[in-house]
């Protein structure tokens, strides 16, 4: 965890001990034994931080650089995630900032499919 990021939020913010520590619901010093490395936070402590501070888990563990990035897969060359565009119950497909409509993601899927028919006897030649 990066302690030095929890004092930074909060003085960027001119918000004292106190009034961080009673946004979180702990005391005072519970709180400060955070920011000094006295004390090891939970994993709800960490989250309610990140809430109340506008920034990521992440971000406040020291795995990103930027307060609203968050460490993920996609961040990583060398790992990929499949994703099967028959069924996206569980994911949302954007174009250009924009959600893709289910009618969208069907006429890609159509086109994808006529692509590869179109090619196929290019391949076995």
């Amino acid at each position: 965890m990066n302690l030095n990021r929890l004092m930074a939020l909060r003085k960027e913010r001119n918000w004292s001990l106190q009034y961080v520590s009673d946004q979180l619901g702990m005391a005072k010093s519970t709180y400060a034994g955070y920011e000094s490395g006295y004390r090891r936070p939970s994993l709800e402590a960490i989250t309610a931080m990140a809430d109340l501070f506008h920034t990521s888990v992440d971000y406040i563990l020291g795995r990103v650089d930027e307060p609203g990035a968050y460490a993920d897969q996609s961040n990583r060359q060398d790992e990929k995630t499949t994703v099967d565009l028959n069924n996206l119950e569980s994911c949302m497909l954007s174009v250009d900032g924009q959600a893709l409509s289910e009618e969208e993601i069907r006429q890609f899927i159509a086109f994808i499919k006529a692509k590869r028919e179109l090619e196929q006897p290019a391949r076995s030649k």
